[in-house]
């Protein structure tokens, strides 16, 4: 009788800790935006002279390479700050503060209408990246150990609310942040590319 509450207890506990804390579509969503904007950086960045990569359109822009050494760093910088903020405990009564819906967080992150300058530790210059196919290692490296995180985890990521300086993100939007932060700025490489003075080869 033992054994059998014993195997009943361990048989609870255990689909306890299957529970998904998000849907299947939202993992879904998740990791297929996460896998499209990886391959979008890819493609914006592919068979480019060192010429085209270290062009800038102005002095004060920057260069396709440039660009991906900003994504490279500020990708490991967001998910740490998101995985740190997942080792404390959850924070259901910051709901409230999240006031936009996961698209409204692509579609904000997205617009490059609205300029925002980065924070010095994540200005191309001062990445540890000497070249572009670092920058693109690391950020590929990166990304997908995060879409295998998205793929496996049951991490509470909705009460767990991140609050950045200009709003309040659950952590499951931070995982499209994230993904769409890389996409704006592949549309700035691609904006890059398309500059009339934009070297031939």
């Amino acid at each position: 009788m033992k054994k059998l509450l014993l195997l009943l207890s361990a048989s609870v506990l255990f689909s306890f800790s299957l529970v998904d804390t998000i849907s299947k579509e939202e993992r879904k969503k998740a990791t297929d935006f996460l896998t499209e904007t990886k391959k979008g950086v890819w493609d914006a960045t592919q068979g480019l002279s060192e010429a085209q990569l270290k062009f800038k359109p102005a002095p004060d822009k920057w260069s396709v390479e440039d660009c991906m050494k900003h994504i490279a760093i500020t990708e490991q910088m967001l998910w740490g700050m998101v995985e740190q903020g997942l080792k404390s405990p959850a924070t259901p009564e910051k709901r409230a503060d999240v006031k936009m819906t996961d698209d409204q967080v692509i579609k904000v992150l997205e617009d490059r209408t609205n300029k925002v300058k980065t924070s010095a530790p994540m200005e191309p210059l001062n990445t540890p990246y000497k070249s572009m196919s670092e920058a693109w290692e690391s950020f590929s490296k990166s990304r997908d150990k995060l879409i295998e995180y998205v793929n496996n985890t049951n991490d509470d990521l909705r009460n767990h609310v991140n609050a950045l300086p200009f709003a309040s993100f659950d952590s499951f939007q931070m995982l499209l942040f994230i993904g769409a932060h890389s996409n704006r700025h592949m549309q700035q490489m691609n904006e890059v590319k398309a500059d009339p003075n934009f070297p031939k080869k």
